[in-house]
C-alpha cells in the first residue's frame, strides 16, 4: 500500500508576510494519481479536520474536506471542497508552487474563481487585487502573470480539464480514507 505523506501547505503575501497555514495535509503517492495529474507532475494533497492559523494568528479548524491541486509552473492552484452539495472548486490566482522539504509555499494574489458544485463561475476579490497590486508595487511582470494566471484557469475550468473532475477528487478522498484506516489499525 502507498504510504500518504504529511505536509504543510503555507500561503503568503506579496511582501513575504504569511497569509494562512494548513498544519496538516496528505500528499498523494504517485501510485494512486490519476493520469491526467500525472502528466502534469501534480501535486494532489488532502485534508480534513486540519488546523488552519490565519496572519493574525487566530487558529481554527476545517471542517470541510479538500483536496489541493498544484501545477508546477502555473500561476494559480485548486482546492477542491467536498461539501454536501457537492465538489465546489475555490481556485487561487497565486505564484506557482515552491516545495522544500514537507513544506509547499505559494504567494497568494488575492484574484480567486470559485465554481460551484452546480457549474456557476465567478471571479472575486478584484478590487483586493487591484489594492494590493498598489500597495505591494506589483511590478509588470508580475501583473502579466497573474493575469495570464486567470486566463488560464478560467481556460481550465470551462473545458473541465484537470483537475476539475469531481468523480476524481471522489477517488482521492475515498483512498486517503481507505489508508486512513489501516494507519488507526495499525
Amino acid at each position: 500500500m502507498s504510504k500518504f505523506c504529511s505536509y504543510i501547505i503555507k500561503s503568503f503575501k506579496h511582501d513575504g508576510h504569511l497569509h494562512r497555514m494548513w498544519a496538516e495535509n496528505w500528499l498523494v503517492p504517485q501510485a494512486l494519481q490519476l493520469e491526467p495529474h500525472q502528466l502534469e507532475s501534480m501535486l494532489v494533497l488532502i485534508n480534513s479536520q486540519t488546523k488552519i492559523v490565519e496572519a493574525d494568528g487566530k487558529e481554527w479548524v476545517s471542517r470541510i474536506p479538500a483536496i489541493s491541486f498544484f501545477i508546477p509552473k502555473q500561476w494559480f492552484n485548486v482546492v477542491a471542497l467536498l461539501e454536501e452539495a457537492g465538489v465546489r472548486y475555490y481556485c487561487n490566482v497565486a505564484s506557482p508552487p515552491y516545495v522544500c522539504g514537507r513544506v509547499i509555499t505559494y504567494i497568494d494574489y488575492d484574484l480567486d474563481v470559485i465554481r460551484m458544485p452546480r457549474g456557476g463561475i465567478h471571479v472575486v476579490d478584484q478590487e483586493e487585487y487591484e489594492r494590493h497590486k498598489m500597495i505591494y508595487h506589483y511590478s509588470d511582470i508580475v501583473d502579466e502573470k497573474v493575469k495570464q494566471g486567470l486566463q488560464d484557469l478560467m481556460k481550465r475550468i470551462e473545458t473541465n480539464q484537470a483537475p476539475f473532475c469531481d468523480d476524481g477528487v471522489r477517488y482521492y478522498y475515498r483512498e486517503w480514507e481507505k489508508w486512513k484506516g489501516r494507519e488507526t489499525e495499525a
